[in-house]
């Protein structure tokens, strides 16, 4: 699907620092005059984002069937391709998309070990032709991850901003383990459109890597 605009996702597991990224992403790409849209998956809609808390958040949402979480995730992307993404693409905006549909993959597919075939078909229900331009990587190692949450909780405490549990960060090394193989296969399934970028160092050696990483879509020097 040829749009005006770029889609540009950011992957990898917990704490991989996806967000601080595609903040200071799209502010580089504000400063060079670009239109930028920031998104985040599950959510970015009034429906996604009361799928989101189900998801993540909601008690009930504990002990869910896979196939459920599948169906879920899928129901609110969606929502925001069809509301958010194409309308900006269309537009000429620049989005920016914490996750996207190769998460479901991991997650879902490689994580819950539901049928890869089964997990396509409904992704490809939810989104159609779209894909990303370019799709980044962030990869930690859980050492670093499991520091990162637990800094990330401490400081939620502190401030008194803690959200309530996260049912995936309670998820075993195992899993993480299977999703990150899923990352890796879709990195070299689709060596064009991935790029593995190292989130281990500080903010500011990810964020030249990430750019690195995506400055080939844009007419800059």
């Amino acid at each position: 699907m040829s749009l005006p605009g770029r889609f540009i996702t950011l992957e990898g597991g917990e704490a991989a620092g996806k967000s601080t990224q595609i903040a200071r992403l799209a502010a580089r790409l504000r400063g060079l005059g670009l239109e930028v849209l920031e998104l985040r998956e599950p959510g970015g809609t009034p429906l996604g984002e009361k799928i989101r808390h189900l998801l993540k958040h909601d008690p009930d949402g504990r002990g869910m069937a896979p196939e459920t979480e599948l169906l879920l995730m899928n129901a609110s992307r969606a929502e925001l391709v069809r509301q958010r993404i194409l309308p900006a693409l269309r537009a000429g905006t620049v989005v920016l998309c914490d996750r996207f549909h190769d998460s479901t993959v991991a997650y879902q597919g490689h994580g819950r070990g539901l049928d890869l075939a089964a997990v396509d078909s409904v992704i490809r229900l939810a989104v159609g032709d779209l894909r990303p331009d370019r799709t980044l990587w962030l990869e930690v190692t859980p050492g670093v991850a499991g520091a990162r949450l637990a800094g990330r909780k401490a400081a939620e405490v502190a401030s008194g901003t803690a959200e309530p549990a996260d049912r995936f960060d309670e998820e075993q090394e195992a899993f993480f383990a299977r999703v990150a193989r899923g990352f890796r296969q879709g990195l070299e399934a689709e060596p064009d459109r991935w790029r593995r970028v190292d989130a281990g160092g500080s903010v500011e050696e990810v964020e030249e890597a990430v750019w690195s990483a995506v400055r080939d879509l844009f007419a800059v020097g």
